[in-house]
C-alpha cells in the first residue's frame, strides 16, 4: 500500500508500483473438480517470504461451501483505479466460479493471512438477472463497482456479456452491457479509460470446453476468434476485430500500464501467437501479429502437431517486457517490447511440457530447431504439466508460475498432473538485459496437501500486481 495522506488503494503510477514493498504471501484457488476427490475447491495462502520460517509453505487454506465449482480467476473489489478514494480498501478478493457460476467474495482485510468467506453469489442471480454464466475476470472500476466478464448464457452456449456488482454490498447490479450487445464468446478483458475504450476476447462456447478440448468444435464454430472493441462510457459494442485462424482462441488480454498507451497484446491459444492490438490515426482499432510460436511435427500424441498453446501472459508495470507461457511446448519466454511492433526474444526457460525426452512424444520437425528439453526436477520432485498461469513481482525480478490450466483441460493434456498435483514455481528474471533463470531453491508442491493432490491456478498478491490494477 502506498504510504501518503488522503490516497485509495493501490499506487499513483505503475513505476510508483515498482517501487513497492516485495511480496510476502500469495494467494491462488486450488481446484478439486475433475480430480475423483470430492473436496470443496479453496483459496490457499502461500508464504512466499524467504525470511520466513513457513517460506514455500501454505500457510491457510479457506474451502468454499460446495463441491465442483472450478475457482479459476480472481481480482479486487478496489485496485488503483480507486487510487484517487481515500474510502476505498482493497480488502475483499472476488472469486468466480468458472463452472458452477458462483461468486465468492473473501474477506482478505481482517487478518491477511487467513482469509474468511464474507458473501456468496449463487448463480441463479447470474442467471436471471443477467442472462450469463460462468464468470470468469473480474476488474475493480474507478466507479467502486466490479465489472466481470462471462463465457457463456445459462445453458452452456457462447455469451461473452458482463456483470456489474455493487462494490460495498457485492449485489448484482445488472448487465455493463446494452441488451442484444453481448459479444458471441466471452473470456478476458482490460480497459483504458483515457482512449474510452475496453477490449474483450474469446474462449468458447462453454458447453464445448467443459469436458475437454475437441479440436473438432474449433471448426463447428464453438471457439472464438476475435476481439471486441467497446466504448467505455456508454458501453456500446464498437467494433469486432476478427484475428482469423492465426488468431484461434485469444485469452488474455493486456494493453500496456501506462494509461495513455493506445497499444496492448492478446495471447492467441490455439495456434501459438501474440497480436498487437493499437488505435489507429484515424480513431478506430486494429490488430497485427506480432510473435508466433511455431508449432513442431510431432509423433506419440494426440495430433501430429504440437501448439505452444499460449496461456498466458503480461507486461512487466514498466512497460519493457512481455512475458508468456507455451503450457504445452513447456517454455515460458520473455521478450523485449521497448520496439512495440518488434519484440525480441531476450528470456527463455522450460518447465515440464509435453515434449520432455523421457516422455512418449517425438519431435520429428520443429522450425526453432530446440531440442527437446529433459525433465525438470526441482527439490527431487518431478514437474506435471507444463508453466501456465504467471505473475510477475512488482519490481520486475520474480516471475511465479504455476501449471494447471483449467481441470477438465488438465485431465486431458497432462492427466499426471491430476494424480500428483500441480506445483509453483519461481523464475528469476534479468529485468535489465532479459534473461530467465529457475529458482531451484523454491517449491510449492500442492501434491501433498492435507486433502490430497490438488491444482493451483491464478496468483494474486495483496497488494495488487500486474495483471489486476488499472491506472486512469
Amino acid at each position: 500500500m502506498a504510504s501518503c495522506s488522503g490516497c485509495g488503494p493501490g499506487y499513483r503510477s505503475p513505476l510508483e508500483a515498482m517501487k513497492g514493498p516485495r511480496e510476502k504471501i500469495l494467494y491462488l484457488p486450488c481446484i478439486y473438480r475433475n480430480t475423483g476427490i470430492l473436496k470443496p475447491d479453496y483459496v490457499a495462502t502461500v508464504d512466499v517470504d524467504p525470511k520466513s520460517p513457513t517460506f514455500c509453505q501454505v500457510i491457510h487454506r479457506l474451502p468454499m461451501p460446495n463441491l465442483f465449482d472450478e475457482l479459476h480467476h480472481s481480482g479486487w473489489n478496489a485496485c488503483s483505479s480507486c487510487f484517487g478514494d481515500a474510502s476505498k480498501k482493497r480488502n475483499r478478493l472476488i472469486l468466480p466460479s468458472l463452472i458452477s457460476s458462483r461468486v465468492y467474495v473473501v474477506d482478505v482485510g481482517t487478518n491477511p493471512r487467513a482469509p474468511q468467506l464474507h458473501k456468496m453469489l449463487e448463480p441463479v442471480d447470474l442467471f436471471w438477472k443477467c442472462g450469463l454464466a460462468n464468470p470468469h475476470t473480474t476488474h475493480c472500476l474507478g466507479s467502486g463497482q466490479v465489472m466481470i466478464s462471462c463465457l457463456g448464457d445459462p445453458s452452456g452456449n457462447g455469451k461473452g456479456g458482463f456483470i456489474l456488482l455493487d462494490g460495498e454490498t457485492f449485489e448484482v447490479i445488472g448487465n455493463w452491457e446494452h441488451p442484444g450487445e453481448a459479444a458471441p464468446f466471452g473470456y478476458d478483458f482490460w480497459y483504458q479509460p483515457r482512449h474510452n475504450v475496453m477490449i474483450s476476447t474469446e474462449w468458447g462456447a462453454p458447453k464445448a470446453l467443459a469436458d475437454g478440448f475437441n479440436p473438432a468444435h474449433v471448426k463447428e464454430g464453438l471457439y472464438g476468434q476475435c476481439l471486441h472493441v467497446w466504448d467505455w462510457t456508454t458501453h456500446r459494442k464498437l467494433q469486432t476485430i476478427d484475428l482469423g485462424e492465426e488468431g484461434a482462441i485469444p485469452l488474455e488480454v493486456r494493453f500496456l500500464h501506462n494509461p495513455s498507451a493506445s497499444e496492448g497484446y492478446v495471447g492467441c491459444a490455439l495456434q501459438g501467437t501474440v497480436f498487437r492490438f493499437y488505435k489507429t490515426p484515424k480513431g478506430d482499432w486494429a490488430a497485427e501479429k506480432v510473435i508466433s510460436v511455431p508449432s513442431k511435427k510431432v509423433e506419440g500424441w494426440m495430433l501430429p502437431e504440437m501448439s505452444g498453446l499460449i496461456t498466458d501472459i503480461l507486461i512487466s508495470l514498466d512497460d519493457r517486457f512481455l512475458y508468456f507461457s507455451n503450457w504445452l511446448h513447456g517454455d515460458i519466454r520473455q521478450y523485449d517490447i521497448t520496439d512495440r511492433r518488434n519484440p525480441r526474444m531476450v528470456g527463455q526457460v522450460f518447465l515440464g511440457g509435453s515434449l520432455v525426452t523421457d516422455g512418449p512424444v517425438k519431435v520429428l520437425e520443429d522450425p526453432e530447431n530446440q531440442p527437446q528439453p529433459p525433465p525438470r526436477i526441482i527439490k527431487g520432485r518431478r514437474v506435471c504439466g507444463g508453466p501456465q498461469m504467471l505473475q510477475l513481482s512488482l519490481d520486475g525480478r520474480r516471475l511465479y508460475v504455476t501449471t494447471s490450466l483449467y481441470s477438465a483441460w488438465d485431465k486431458q493434456f497432462y492427466p499426471d498432473m491430476i494424480k500428483k498435483g500441480s506445483v509453483m514455481m519461481q523464475i528469476d528474471v534479468n529485468s535489465v538485459s532479459g534473461g530467465l533463470s529457475l529458482n531451484e531453491n523454491f517449491l510449492v508442491d500442492f501434491g501433498k496437501e492435507p486433502g490430497g493432490p490438488v491444482l493451483a491456478h491464478e496468483m494474486r498478491y495483496p497488494g495488487g500486481d500486474c495483471t489486476s490494477d488499472i491506472w486512469l
